[in-house]
């Protein structure tokens, strides 16, 4: 499993989406790291450190800045990160495609289709589809069977 978390927070570290694909730590704890991983990403200088961190021995984050908010991905050690950093973009393509011009707003209130675009995206830590027209597509069909 190469992905082990997708995060999602604002500006001031509010969490608006979070999937785990490995088994993870009590509540507390899990409050706690994701805290830690805000700090670490929004202390850094956006202009001129990269996208990726090394967090622990076994993972790193890739993320992105859209606006006010942190996209972030925690992936294996050894994985490449421009392919995640691509489908962290792609991601919010397709959101912003499916909104028409997604904020965080359209998260919050319709956190249910975020996720069911999530999950057309990844399952169980793996990649699934990164045609952007491919997703549209079958999102507008599972918008209309609602």
């Amino acid at each position: 499993m190469s992905i082990r978390f997708i995060l999602c927070f604002n500006k001031q570290g509010v969490v608006r989406l979070v999937r785990w694909y490995t088994a993870n730590e009590t509540g507390r704890e899990t409050q706690e790291f994701i805290a830690q991983i805000y700090r670490l990403i929004s202390s850094r200088d956006h202009k001129h450190q990269s996208n990726f961190v090394e967090f622990s021995d076994v993972t790193k984050l890739i993320y992105k800045r859209y606006a006010g908010l942190y996209f972030v991905m925690g992936v294996d050690m050894r994985d490449e990160e421009p392919i995640y950093l691509s489908h962290i973009h792609l991601f919010v393509e397709v959101l912003d495609s499916f909104f028409g011009n997604v904020c965080e707003l359209d998260i919050v209130f319709n956190f249910y289709k975020v996720y069911m675009v999530l999950d057309e995206m990844f399952l169980a830590g793996e990649i699934q589809e990164v045609s952007k027209d491919v997703l549209i597509e079958k999102l507008h069909t599972l918008d209309k069977l609602e």
